[in-house]
């Protein structure tokens, strides 16, 4: 039995679950997210909780059993306390600003980055070089992460560029000096 499928899902009070056509749909205090589901999957809904069933044991539904329970997780999640990721500027003259629902941000280039936060999506950004990206749903709110961060990737010499608050940059020696 998977140790993550197994487990119930508590649901909060001010939370609205439902199921219709394999769509699961969670509405609560910061908004409203659907996931679609595994048909085979069973689910036993009750006022305070979900469990995840699994047809049998076969491989294909051992492996959806526990992703279908973090993906419901999630969704709960997200409706309730949501989610955030925390990114680090670095070098030189590394800003960024946030207008309307557009992030600026001066990376070292000739010419600012102006990138359109998605829907649902905020940025909040503290002492010019830490932006906060918050959301309801936990996939946009890292691809939008990934996406300034690919805007320029830390290096290894000097540490230069956007990285995660939690990531840790390996470091490298550079070129030794002429004997």
């Amino acid at each position: 039995m998977s140790r993550v499928g197994k487990l119930p899902i508590p649901i909060p009070s001010g939370v609205k679950v439902k199921l219709e056509n394999g769509v699961f749909t969670v509405i609560g205090p910061k908004g409203s997210l659907a996931q679609t589901v595994v048909p085979e999957m069973g689910f036993e809904i009750t006022q305070e909780s979900i469990v995840v069933k699994r047809p049998d044991d076969q491989r294909r539904n051992r492996a959806y059993h526990g992703l279908t329970r973090s993906l419901i997780s999630n969704l709960i999640t997200g409706v309730t306390v949501g989610f955030q990721k925390v990114l680090e500027l670095s070098g030189v003259g590394y800003r960024a600003e946030v207008k309307e629902n557009m992030l600026v941000l001066n990376l070292g280039y000739s010419h600012p980055i102006t990138y359109v936060l998605p829907q649902n999506v905020t940025a909040t950004v503290d002492k010019q070089n830490r932006i906060v990206i918050e959301g309801c749903d936990k996939q946009v709110v890292g691809e939008t992460a990934a996406t300034i961060r690919a805007f320029r990737p830390p290096e290894p010499y000097k540490g230069k560029g956007i990285k995660l608050a939690e990531e840790r940059i390996l470091r490298k020696v550079g070129k030794s000096g002429a004997r």
